[in-house]
């Protein structure tokens, strides 16, 4: 093959210099890199070459586009490569879901690095359509195509020595591949115990969920890295993001969940931006956003030497990083804003796990069958309820009145208080409901079959006709997200037919009806930032304090079913 050639000003990580030079590469291999004679005006007209960004935490199913489709979208970004947890679709198709995800990546030009789910399911307390035992995992991590042990989201059971979880962790010691942590809220000894899994040394090196600074000083001095997740959810760069200056050597930046219409916008490159007007060094961003996820992970993503893959991108500048160009093992993959790599052909037949029948608004009444004729004069009842927070994924556990209607309790959209539901989809079974507040909905209902971890259908409205109508939208398309208000004869649907969390068509155009949806929830009066992504986030028990599974309300705290 042809020797190709990118001039440009290097930005040189392990050196720390930034200076005028020529990369020759052949086939997917830098084969040189030499200094050139560039000054005055010549060297400033000259772009910047940079690593590729990575993602060093994501799961891909929470773009609701397949890995062929979401490389499409990122390499614009200057994206080349993502640490990827396949434990969504894991919860929904099993090891037939992490081996579509891998296949499906291979499609396409882009490096993606996938984990072996290690909770699937997460809890006991929910119903998932699959589970991965000891020997799965086993399976999988002796497959040279994954990389580490997934988010070990059980920490109480870390915490307990439960022997499952730690086989587990031990099956990915014994395979030399690193684990990943989730631990929000873990501070002081419980951290230290948890990050050392019984082992005296760092065993779980990862956290992604650190939402204060403390929490994440704590986990740094016992030697975690600290990913800093920037989503479309959860948000905690600006509670972390100064920590680079004194920790870059232990960081790295992930988006966790990226919804579609966040994507188009920007990725890990947003990341660098903010982190540059905070005054922050630009080596130090860069070690964070390129070079210590190849080195925690052992990923095979160049780094600009001599040798390494032909993985990097040219940028115009070192501020906004606006990219001009992104090459992945030497293939020109996006060039000025738009992506080079083709669609992919899609399946007629997707891979799902889908068997619920369409509800009637009865499903969803609150009865609370009184017996006292005291209480059953009254117009409310106190109830716990559960307080969702903008950009984040825990929530509050909030105690508020709720009114009674004909012996059954009913949602207060004038207080904010609406009814959330979770509705079983691998199989028939009772609504579980309970009472949820600051989605903001003044009529109408959302629903979604993206529902962490286990996805089952949730969904949060104003009344229960509403509810069943948005429920029955994504019943009818085996997946999706919905938004419906019947007086103004709204039903809208994005279908997610692949496995209930992704559609396979154009990325781009997938975006465009997730943008239409989430707009259409906003009118119905949400604030929220995200108000789809905070949905999906209100049934993941393992995240404190309350949170609704499809048996029943969960409190994080106590780790049980309370109703």
């Amino acid at each position: 093959m042809a020797v190709q050639t990118v001039e440009g000003l290097l930005v040189d990580l392990f050196r720390q210099n930034i200076y005028p030079a020529r990369i020759s590469f052949v086939n997917t291999k830098i084969t040189s890199i030499e200094a050139i004679a560039e000054a005055g005006a010549g060297a400033a007209n000259l772009p910047y070459i940079l690593p590729g960004f990575i993602d060093a935490h994501v799961h891909i199913e929470s773009s609701m586009m397949v890995p062929s489709q979401f490389a499409r979208m990122a390499v614009v970004h200057g994206t080349v490569a993502t640490v990827s947890d396949p434990h969504e679709i894991a919860n929904v198709c099993g090891m037939e879901g992490v081996d579509f995800m891998i296949s499906d990546g291979k499609k396409v030009p882009f490096k993606f690095y996938f984990g072996a789910p290690s909770c699937v399911p997460a809890t006991i307390f929910e119903t998932a359509g699959a589970a991965l035992k000891l020997k799965d995992v086993e399976e999988l991590l002796q497959n040279p195509e994954i990389k580490y042990l997934s988010e070990m989201m059980n920490f109480p059971g870390v915490l307990y020595g439960d022997p499952e979880v730690m086989g587990k962790i031990h099956a990915a010691v014994k395979m030399g591949k690193p684990i990943d942590g989730h631990a929000p809220g873990l501070r002081g000894d419980d951290a230290r115990n948890y990050i050392e899994a019984g082992t005296g040394s760092v065993c779980i090196s990862t956290d992604h969920e650190c939402f204060t600074r403390e929490e994440a000083l704590d986990k740094l001095k016992f030697g975690m890295k600290v990913i800093i997740r920037e989503g479309s959810a959860a948000r905690n760069f600006e509670a972390l993001a100064d920590l680079i200056n004194d920790h870059s050597d232990q960081m790295m930046f992930c988006s966790d969940d990226k919804h579609p219409d966040s994507l188009e916008l920007g990725h890990i490159n947003q990341l660098c931006t903010r982190a540059i007007k905070k005054g922050i060094d630009i080596f130090k961003v860069l070690k964070v956003a390129c070079l210590n996820p190849v080195n925690h992970y052992k990923l095979n993503v160049g780094l600009l030497r001599v040798g390494d893959p032909a993985d990097f991108i040219l940028a115009t500048d070192l501020e906004e990083f606006k990219v001009l160009k992104t090459f992945i093992n030497g293939e020109l993959v996006a060039e000025n804003g738009q992506t080079l790599i083709p669609a992919t052909t899609k399946s007629s037949t997707p891979l799902n796990n889908f068997h619920c029948e369409p509800k009637t608004p009865r499903d969803f009444e609150y009865k609370i069958g009184l017996s006292s004729k005291s209480l059953s004069k009254e117009a409310s009842v106190n109830v716990p309820v559960i307080e969702a927070l903008d950009g984040q994924l825990i929530t509050n556990k909030l105690t508020a009145s709720v009114p009674i209607q004909n012996n059954m309790l009913v949602a207060d959209a004038e207080n904010d208080i609406l009814k959330i539901v979770v509705v079983n989809r691998y199989k028939e079974a009772r609504v579980s409901k309970a009472f949820i507040k600051n989605f903001g909905l003044k009529k109408g209902a959302i629903a979604s079959s993206v529902a962490h971890d286990s996805h089952n259908i949730v969904a949060v409205g104003s009344d229960d006709e509403s509810l069943c109508e948005a429920v029955n939208l994504i019943i009818q398309n085996r997946g999706g997200v919905s938004c419906v208000e019947r007086q103004s004869k709204i039903s809208l649907i994005v279908p997610l037919p692949v496995a209930g969390l992704m559609n396979d068509e154009d990325g781009y155009e997938v975006a465009r009806m997730y943008a239409a949806i989430d707009k259409a929830s906003r009118d119905l009066g949400s604030k929220l930032g995200s108000p789809f992504m905070t949905l999906s986030f209100m049934a993941l028990l393992v995240i404190p304090h309350l949170k609704l599974s499809d048996l029943g309300l969960f409190d994080g705290d106590e780790f049980r079913l309370i109703q």
